[in-house]
């Protein structure tokens, strides 16, 4: 493990199936092989763990939101890389848990809805589509874009290694990673 090592916050955003989660577990391999202390916030298991009981109103999603920006803001400043993956779909909330920790980084996971759609991972889209879920972030939820963030991976352009080479580059040039002289 790295003695000297800062924390820091990075918050991937953007909508169901953009690739937040691909990316994130990426970074996370990445950073453990070179020996940093790394935890992982997945927005999936945080609401069945720690926001369990929550729905999914605008109140609700605010609520899962401070959560985990609560648990990333203790673990990061005990000098741990936290990564959240999390779709996190209002601009407000994510710009008050910026403010609430110190190192942060915001990552907008960005794919279209059309591609997100094809992908489906989860089956998601289609049950959507199909009337069985409401209030789905992109469709009749609202998702409001990052308009700074540090990072944005364009995962219809871009492969999974050139994505995360951003967010480790970034992670590099703001100085909470040494530079790995294994390039991805």
């Amino acid at each position: 493990m790295r003695q000297q090592q800062r924390g820091v916050t990075v918050w991937f955003t953007g909508l169901s199936g953009a690739g937040k989660t691909t990316i994130c577990q990426f970074v996370e391999k990445e950073l453990r092989i070179q020996g940093y202390r790394v935890e992982v916030l997945d927005g999936d298991a945080v609401r069945q763990n720690l926001c369990k009981g929550l729905g999914f109103s605008k109140e609700d999603r605010e609520e899962n939101i401070r959560r985990i920006g609560f648990v990333a803001h203790l673990l990061a400043r005990n000098n741990v890389i936290v990564l959240v993956s999390a779709i996190s779909p209002y601009r407000e909330i994510r710009e008050e848990v910026r403010k609430n920790i110190p190192c942060f980084i915001e990552v907008y996971v960005n794919a279209s809805l059309e591609v997100c759609e094809r992908r489906d991972v989860k089956g998601l889209y289609k049950k959507v589509r199909a009337g069985e879920i409401k209030h789905f972030t992109g469709i009749d939820d609202p998702y409001e874009i990052p308009l700074l963030p540090e990072v944005e991976c364009k995962t219809n352009q871009e492969s999974i290694v050139q994505s995360a080479s951003k967010v480790l580059k970034k992670l590099e040039e703001l100085g909470y990673i040494l530079p790995n002289v294994n390039e991805l």
